[in-house]
């Protein structure tokens, strides 16, 4: 991991994203690109291109005070960050920027269901975990220490998981993390007997030729998947949620419909999303 990217929009909750990120990049020896949207009113689109560019640069420049400001804090020390500022829709300008720096990874702040709003915090967030190509970790709250020890991890456990599922372990290797696989089981036409479920994570860890340990498999019951994923965490005290994705193509098929974007949005701990 080289580049990551993190959304700012100078509130509180994109420091706790940059904070986190400081400490990713401390320990993969990463470069931080600081992403910002410009607040462009539509009046500003129909007025003329001279007066257009005026504007934009007076807009650039204050964007570029605050970005001193903003990263003028201890735990930026010695880490490269490189401002970018962009004036489009947010959602899409996060992920065309990820590839065209070729970055590694998103890291964002997000209130979540409650608290302000800002560019890059609540719904936004889940049009980022819908639409980005690459690893999306969505921060909540200050963790100025961000060292994840047990991560959870959602999933139906069907083989086109199987890559999104080696990103998660390599990603909990490097941090020395246990990582528990879940699968949430509802009262629905889905449901499944408990050997029916282990066989097939029994299976899914077999193909995966990474040998995990089978003990950390959790067969959980709850009346919704996205409730079961985050009580589970509660209960196991977990420092990480992770999840994979169908990205632009909508959660996998068992974690249904929003499931995803609904753990990102209202789990009160760090999630990851990968792309399947």
């Amino acid at each position: 991991m080289k580049k990551i990217i993190v959304p700012v929009d100078f509130s509180s909750h994109s420091e706790y994203a940059l904070e986190v990120a400081a400490t990713m990049a401390k320990k993969f020896k990463a470069e931080l690109f600081l992403l910002h949207m410009l607040d462009i009113s539509d009046q500003m689109i129909s007025i003329t291109e001279a007066t257009k560019r005026r504007e934009l640069l007076f807009f650039m420049q204050l964007a570029n005070k605050q970005f001193e400001q903003f990263i003028d804090k201890p735990f930026m020390k010695g880490i490269k960050a490189t401002p970018v500022i962009k004036h489009f829709k947010v959602f899409e300008e996060i992920d065309s920027t990820a590839k065209e720096i070729d970055a590694d990874f998103i890291v964002m702040g997000s209130h979540g269901t409650s608290g302000v709003k800002g560019y890059f915090v609540g719904s936004n967030t889940e049009k980022v975990v819908r639409t980005a190509d690459v690893p999306v970790l969505v921060v909540k709250s200050k963790n100025a220490s961000f060292e994840p020890k047990t991560i959870i991890f959602g999933s139906d456990f069907d083989v086109e998981n199987i890559k999104a599922f080696k990103t998660i372990k390599a990603f909990a290797d490097i941090y020395k993390a246990q990582l528990k696989l879940v699968y949430v089981n509802t009262p629905n036409a889905n449901f499944k007997s408990t050997p029916e479920i282990r066989e097939q994570m029994r299976l899914f860890l077999n193909k995966t030729n990474l040998g995990y340990d089978s003990q950390n498999i959790i067969v959980f019951n709850d009346y919704s998947i996205s409730d079961g994923i985050q009580n589970l965490a509660d209960i196991e005290n977990a420092d990480l949620i992770a999840i994979p994705t169908h990205g632009r193509k909508g959660i996998n098929k068992v974690l249904a419909g929003s499931v995803g974007e609904e753990v990102a949005n209202k789990a009160q701990i760090p999630v990851l999303t990968v792309k399947i």
